[in-house]
C-alpha cells in the first residue's frame, strides 16, 4: 500500500461549506431584517463574498488578526449600502456563527469514501478553519469518529500552504512524507501547501479549474474517485 496516512482539508472538501454557509446566510439575512436595505440577497451576498475572499488573503498573511477578519467581514456589505451598523453586523456574526456549525450537509458520498477509508488508512483533517467551529461542524455532519487527529491552523498559528502546517501535521499524527497523501479543494491552500513540502496531492476539483502552474499528483472530479484510487 503506497500511502499510510491521509490528510484531509474539511471546508467543501468533505464537510459543504459553501452550501451551509449560503443557507446559514440567507437564514440570518431575513431573520436581521436586511431584505429591507439590499436589492436582494444575492446583492448582500455578492457584497459579502468579494470582501470575504479578499479579507482571507489579508488574514492568511499575517496583515490582520481573526477578531479583524471576523469584524470587517460582516460589517462591509452594511457599510457598501450607507448603513455603517456595527451593533446590527455583531449580532449577525453571532448569529451565523452559532447556526453554521449545526448544518450537516456534506459533500457527495463524503460519507462511503470515509467509510471505506478508514478500514485501510489513519485519517486525519488538516485545516485553516477556526478552532470553535470544526469540531462542530464534524459532530453535525456525523464524520467525527473516522479521524484520529484534527490540525487546525488556528491552533497553529500558522495557515496552509505555509510550510509549517504540513511539517506539523507530519510530526503530531507521527506521518512519514513518503506515506502521506494531501486530499483538499483549495488549490492555493492544500495542493500548494503539499507540493512545497513534497507531499502528494489529490486535488478535488469541485470548482472546475482548467489552469494548474503544475501537475497535481491526482485529480479528483467526485470523492468516490478516491475509493479506485487508493
Amino acid at each position: 500500500m503506497k500511502y499510510k496516512n491521509l490528510f484531509f482539508d474539511l471546508d467543501d472538501t468533505l464537510w459543504a461549506f459553501s452550501a451551509n454557509a449560503r443557507d446559514t446566510f440567507e437564514e440570518m439575512y431575513f431573520k436581521h431584517g436586511l431584505d429591507a436595505l439590499f436589492d436582494s440577497f444575492t446583492h448582500f451576498y455578492s457584497l459579502y463574498q468579494k470582501r470575504n475572499h479578499e479579507l482571507w488573503v489579508e488574514y492568511g498573511n499575517g496583515q490582520i488578526t481573526k477578531e479583524e477578519l471576523n469584524c470587517q467581514r460582516f460589517l462591509y456589505p452594511l457599510e457598501a449600502v450607507g448603513v455603517g451598523n456595527s451593533a446590527l453586523a455583531k449580532q449577525y456574526s453571532d448569529d451565523f456563527f452559532a447556526v453554521i456549525p449545526t448544518k450537516k450537509r456534506l459533500m457527495p458520498h463524503a460519507i462511503e469514501v470515509l467509510e471505506y477509508l478508514s478500514g485501510h488508512y489513519n485519517l486525519y483533517i488538516l485545516s485553516n478553519g477556526f478552532r470553535e467551529l470544526q469540531a462542530k461542524k464534524m459532530h453535525s455532519g456525523g464524520i467525527h469518529h473516522y479521524f484520529k487527529k484534527v490540525i487546525l491552523s488556528d491552533d497553529l498559528g500558522v495557515m496552509k500552504p505555509w510550510p509549517d502546517i504540513f511539517h506539523f501535521a507530519l510530526s503530531a499524527t507521527q506521518s512519514e512524507l513518503k506515506e502521506s497523501l494531501m486530499i483538499g479543494d483549495s488549490w492555493d491552500a492544500d495542493m500548494v501547501g503539499a507540493h512545497g513540502v513534497g507531499m502528494h496531492h489529490a486535488f478535488y476539483n469541485v470548482s472546475g479549474r482548467a489552469e494548474y502552474p503544475f501537475q497535481p499528483t491526482y485529480q479528483l472530479n467526485d470523492l468516490k474517485e478516491l475509493i479506485e484510487l487508493l
